[in-house]
């Protein structure tokens, strides 16, 4: 909120549909107490104006306004330059935008916008948010709820597994993909459901680009690309393997993750408990890495993220850099002892390794394991 009153810059939420970049957008200007105009880009009426690039246009509609709110602004034509043109022509006002897909609201505002906006992104509901509102005794006991449900906010209001599960069939059947369907050129769209599937069954594992082009039938680069956009458009990430030139190091292909595992088992259409599940370890490293993500980017803290991995087969599930540190993680679900400790330390012997577990997991995702 402090970005929107003090500073001189317009700001940025993107996100993926449904976790309430317009609910929370709503909140903040609430907070501001200024005079809000509100344009929705699917209003035609308002889409004309803002995609005319008529600045006499534009300033009839918003004079008057301290603040310009405008939702959807994906769905807005050159939405950058007009921007830029409010920006130029009224560097009083204040602008708040959201975007459910990057990749298309970056490739209009990014050019035109470049130093003029703070961008930030908004995910499903992180551990943080749920303490707020749940004892530490009750996060613990519900941890399988949030592996099998995740963490959009509409599941929080579902009581039944049932209605939970409707609702997430709804969710990736209706909105996963209508950003990349109707912004990019997608030949095949039915390899994107195939896509997935396959990628939510590596869940945890190492994926080879040349083996889901074979499975699917399609080129390698095309997979790449169809990678690619589900990423920008916040349905999954990747991590890189980390080295540093030691010859044992394997690095040549990344480990990709889901942004939601609610999402990602709905793909699956598999929400069996953990104890009936083969799955359970690699649910609980995601869920553990995109906690851990979603708390370094909400808390700026700036860090670069990895997985590591040797030809022997040690490997550290997840390795973070930041500060002049090194620090390496190894997930059990279980009571298991670390089998890859000793070859991370020595070959880095400045850097720290720590066991996450269930019992001291919430110090992983909600503050730095010293």
């Amino acid at each position: 909120m402090s970005k929107l009153r003090d500073g001189n810059k317009s700001v940025i939420l993107y996100g993926p549909r449904q976790v309430g970049k317009t609910t929370l957008s709503k909140s903040v200007i609430d907070r501001l107490g200024v005079k809000t105009l509100f344009i929705n880009g699917d209003d035609k009426t308002y889409n004309e104006v803002f995609s005319s690039q008529d600045l006499m246009r534009i300033n009839q509609l918003i004079d008057g306004y301290d603040l310009l709110f405008i939702d959807e602004a994906q769905r807005i034509e050159n939405i950058g330059i007009n921007m830029k043109l409010v920006i130029d022509s009224h560097p009083e006002m204040k602008i708040l935008a959201t975007g459910s897909s990057s990749f298309d609201l970056a490739n209009k505002v990014s050019e035109p916008l470049t130093g003029r906006v703070w961008t930030y992104n908004l995910y499903p509901v992180c551990g943080e948010e749920i303490l707020a509102e749940e004892t530490k005794f009750e996060f613990f006991k519900n941890l399988e709820k949030y592996m099998l449900f995740g963490a959009y906010p509409e599941v929080f209001s579902y009581k039944t597994s049932v209605d939970k599960i409707a609702y997430l069939k709804q969710l990736t059947n209706s909105y996963l993909y209508k950003d990349i369907l109707e912004y990019a050129d997608i030949k095949h769209a039915d390899k994107i459901d195939k896509l997935l599937r396959l990628i939510a069954l590596q869940l945890g594992n190492e994926v080879s680009l040349s083996e889901l082009a074979d499975s699917l039938s399609i080129s390698k680069e095309t997979v790449g690309r169809y990678l690619d956009l589900l990423e920008k458009s916040f349905v999954i990430f990747t991590l890189r393997g980390f080295n540093r030139n030691l010859r044992k190091e394997v690095t040549k292909m990344n480990k990709i993750y889901f942004y939601d595992l609610g999402v990602r088992n709905s793909i699956i259409e598999n929400f069996s408990p953990l104890n009936n599940r083969t799955d359970s370890g690699s649910l609980f490293e995601n869920y553990l890495i995109v906690e851990r993500m979603k708390h370094n980017q909400y808390h700026q803290n700036f860090v670069s993220s990895y997985f590591w991995r040797l030809s022997t087969g040690a490997e550290m599930d997840y390795v973070e850099m930041g500060e002049g540190k090194l620090k390496a993680f190894e997930f059990k679900l279980g009571k298991n002892r670390s089998k890859s400790k000793k070859s991370w330390l020595m070959a880095y012997p400045d850097a720290s390794f720590d066991l996450v577990d269930r019992e001291n997991y919430l110090e992983f995702i909600t503050w730095s394991i010293k």
